[in-house]
């Protein structure tokens, strides 16, 4: 037999700021706690999520095999009567799974009873908070996290259950993968036994509590690159110009070293070119002596001889 009990909740703003304790409703939570329905429930719900799309072909449903591999009798092999007989490869399953429906159906004042009991257990473990309002413009992540961190609740797996559909406060936890964000009429028993920790809006258990008037803090500006450059030839003048760093140094010396290597490698290349130029004059005057040498000697041989007396 279950005890009735009355609970509160520590209550807190949207932004995780602590409020005055709050009296949670006692039609729902009383205390009790009934482990049997709840384990129904928990394995109703498990059940219908599952598809039951697995399956397999028997020896009818297999392509091919419409005549004997072979004849009765006469071969010495066994008797066989088709190719996809399951004894075959690429034959038929026996007792394979075939789709199916895995639905468990829990009655309705059963569900409430096993809901019920979640909400109690989780009171009896203090792990209920109070929000006085989720009044949220945007999707912002960002915000919801300051508020777990500021509950101390940023590393448990935390149940947010608002006073109807609320978008912008789902978005903003979608991305979070401790976080769960339902409304509270759709609430399961899962979803309780799945969470550590559950933060009900005020507004969602009938009490009426006025959200505090907070200022969100603003995080610091970023600076973009513009201004990064901008401060660096500030930064740069208020320094005294004769104090070098390191780096300076070596790129000076560097500079030097790469002009003398320079400087030195100009009277080599002049050597080398002054070299190639006389090369290429006296190949181009040897074929022009050839040719005349030639001439001369095919103009003495076209030359008629005298006559000797």
């Amino acid at each position: 037999m279950s005890e009735t009990m009355t609970f509160q909740a520590a209550a807190y703003s949207a932004l995780g700021t602590p409020r005055d304790q709050v009296n949670l409703p006692a039609d729902l939570f009383d205390g009790t706690v009934n482990m049997p329905v709840m384990h129904k429930a928990v394995q109703a719900y498990l059940a219908n999520r599952r598809q039951g799309n697995a399956s397999t072909k028997t020896r009818g449903l297999v392509i091919g095999g419409n005549q004997k591999p072979w004849k009765q009798k006469g071969t010495g092999r066994a008797r066989q009567g088709s190719i996809r007989a399951p004894q075959w490869p690429g034959g038929g399953t026996v007792f394979g799974p075939t789709p199916r429906a895995y639905d468990h159906y829990v009655p309705r004042q059963m569900r409430a009873l096993a809901r019920k009991s979640a909400f109690n257990a989780r009171a009896r473990e203090n792990a209920i908070f109070v929000i006085d309002a989720f009044q949220y413009d945007t999707p912002r992540t960002s915000r919801l996290l300051t508020m777990l961190a500021k509950l101390g609740v940023g590393a448990r797996n935390v149940l947010i259950l608002t006073d109807g559909v609320k978008p912008n406060v789902y978005l903003s936890g979608r991305n979070i993968g401790t976080v769960q964000v339902l409304p509270y009429s759709a609430v399961s028993t899962y979803n309780i036994l799945w969470s550590d920790v559950v933060l009900i809006e005020a507004s969602a258990i009938g009490e009426g509590m006025a959200p505090l008037a907070e200022q969100e803090e603003a995080p610091a500006p970023k600076k973009s690159a513009r201004n990064v450059r901008a401060e660096a030839p500030a930064k740069a003048a208020g320094k005294p110009a004769a104090k070098k760093t390191a780096k300076a140094k070596k790129t000076a010396k560097a500079k030097k070293t790469a002009k003398a290597k320079k400087a030195a490698a100009k009277p080599a290349a002049k050597k080398a070119v002054a070299k190639t130029t006389a090369a290429r004059k006296s190949a181009a005057r040897k074929p022009a002596a050839k040719k005349s040498a030639a001439k001369k000697s095919a103009a003495k041989k076209a030359a008629p001889k005298k006559k000797e007396k």
